[in-house]
């Protein structure tokens, strides 16, 4: 049964026939409970279902980066979401069953703030990821003092580190902490920079694959 929390006016929580209504971020929504469909399983369905599991598999490690990357994109949505609708549109390749992720498609930060310039990254002792990129600060709307969004990705173990409060953009380098227990293993790494005021991102980058010292 539906309850009217605010009067005649207002939004309505619950189910009412087929109309469902709720809340969300302060806003009240209506929707209609989908009919069923005599064939859930057509190979549209599968296809748009399988790539969206692959996209949701390479995110979910990310979504303390993604709150940041994605926070000018998170229209009536989450970040998260946001980065979803992304990554499923651009960011998928190959056939069914077999899609990857494109990392060089793909975006964990999106926005107008100048990207990184020529990043590389390395490791060369235990426990540590270098991240080095060519100083632009006179470059579009850079400034020296934007910071540095820098993220390892371990597919290996399904998990991410990340800081979004790296070296400042003037600096040219910032080495990331990472777990010991990541030696051996292959991470992919990407950056991208958010201004000192925190309103401004810019695209993330990928700068490929590395093995952990």
């Amino acid at each position: 049964m539906g309850k009217i929390s605010q009067g005649i006016l207002g939004g309505f929580s619950g189910k009412v026939g087929n109309v469902i209504g709720g809340n969300w971020k302060g806003i009240d929504y209506m929707r209609v409970k989908p009919a069923s469909v005599a064939n859930p399983q057509t190979a549209g369905q599968v296809d748009q279902r399988t790539k969206f599991s692959t996209v949701l598999g390479f995110l979910q490690p990310l979504r303390g980066f993604l709150k940041v990357g994605f926070r000018n994109y998170a229209v009536k949505m989450t970040e998260f979401n946001s980065a979803m609708s992304y990554n499923v549109q651009r960011a998928i390749i190959g056939d069914y069953p077999d899609f990857i992720i494109d990392f060089e498609a793909a975006l964990i930060s999106r926005g107008g703030l100048t990207a990184a310039l020529n990043p590389t990254v390395g490791s060369d002792l235990a426990g540590s990821v270098q991240f080095n990129w060519i100083d632009n600060s006179v470059d579009g709307n850079a400034r020296p003092t934007d910071r540095a969004m820098v993220l390892i990705y371990n597919p290996t173990r399904n998990e991410a580190v990340y800081v979004t409060d790296g070296s400042v953009r003037s600096a040219g380098a910032h080495t990331l902490t990472v777990p010991n227990q990541y030696s051996g293993d292959t991470v992919y790494a990407f950056i991208a920079f958010i201004s000192a005021d925190g309103k401004e991102v810019s695209n993330s980058r990928y700068i490929g694959s590395i093995e952990v010292a």
